[in-house]
């Protein structure tokens, strides 16, 4: 399983980093999607959009390639991923099924790393006060706290 894990963990991460950095040196010539998909893509361009994008898919594939800060960078490119599935079928159907396996890649990879995740789907989470909690304060040393 771990080794499953650091597979895809590494794949994706190169796609974004590679394709990140693409868009900045265009390294990997990219012809021209049919219809409007075009005219959006210009705008994007026009408007710097895909720089934005392009500095975030590098530091997503690069938290990944690293192996730190996975959760991290799997919720900065999940968004990403999202437009590009949308982007696809809806405007450029022949790349859906490859932006499909990539959006399937990263719901394994939040899947595998899940026990990170937990904790923004608590329904109860309070605000951080800065103080410690009472159980905390009864396993500390009576100098530790300040009150």
């Amino acid at each position: 399983m771990r080794i499953v894990v650091t597979g895809v963990r590494i794949l994706l991460g190169l796609v974004f980093f590679v394709f990140g950095l693409n868009i900045f040196f265009h390294f990997i010539p990219t012809p021209s999607p049919p219809g409007d998909a075009t005219t959006l893509m210009m705008l994007m361009f026009v408007h710097g959009w895909f720089k934005v994008i392009g500095t975030l898919e590098i530091l997503g594939g690069a938290m990944l390639l690293s192996g730190r800060l996975v959760p991290l960078g799997l919720t900065i490119l999940g968004p990403i991923l999202l437009i590009i599935v949308l982007f696809h079928s809806t405007l450029a159907p022949a790349g859906l099924a490859l932006a499909l396996f990539w959006m399937l890649m990263e719901l394994y990879l939040i899947y595998a790393y899940r026990s990170s995740f937990e904790p923004v789907l608590n329904p109860n989470a309070k605000p951080f006060d800065g103080l410690p909690s009472k159980k905390e304060k009864g396993a500390a040393a009576p100098d530790s706290v300040i009150e």
